[in-house]
């Protein structure tokens, strides 16, 4: 029993000490402004959009083409959702592809006359997968100092070596 009592011990020191480092951590990315926390929208993703009370343009925003509130995207989203459901279950290798994803697939490879297209969920993880996939660990990736984490990602996955430069300094590069 006394076993259990000192197992009990360790793991409260363990959690005090991982909510000092924690506290540590927070109060030094307060001090060098690098604290962030999320904003809260209150309207829908747009060009424009609310952020609290204010009406605000959104330079930030990935719906490059306005259609996330399109009246056609919508409906269609709608319809799908009501014949296919709202979510996938699973990655698509384990529970199925479904045929809409399949569609959309052969009419992007026929748009761009190419033999097959591969849909993914974010472009970053399309980087992920393309940069793991074509990236060896002897090759080496050149990274711009403000690269996308996902172009980053992609390259420690591949297990590659990395040089990173200064932001667009083609001297610092060589």
């Amino acid at each position: 029993m006394l076993w259990l009592l000192e197992l009990n011990l360790f793991a409260l020191i363990t959690v005090l000490l991982m909510q000092h480092r924690i506290q540590q951590r927070l109060q030094q990315q307060h001090a060098h402004q690098r604290y962030r926390q999320r904003p809260l929208l209150t309207g829908p993703q747009s060009t424009q959009t609310t952020l609290g009370q204010q009406a605000v343009v959104n330079f930030s925003a990935n719906d490059y083409l306005g259609l996330a509130n399109h009246p056609k995207v919508i409906h269609a989203l709608q319809q799908g959702a009501e014949k296919w459901g709202v979510g996938a279950g699973a990655a698509h290798l384990v529970s199925g592809h479904l045929s809409p994803h399949e569609d959309l697939e052969q009419a992007l490879a026929s748009l761009t006359n190419r033999p097959r297209a591969l849909l993914f969920s974010t472009g970053y993880m399309a980087n992920l997968a393309v940069i793991s996939s074509l990236m060896e660990k002897t090759d080496t990736a050149l990274h711009d100092r403000l690269n996308h984490a996902s172009l980053l990602d992609g390259g420690r996955l591949a297990g590659c070596r990395f040089l990173r430069y200064q932001h667009v300094d083609m001297d610092h590069l060589q």
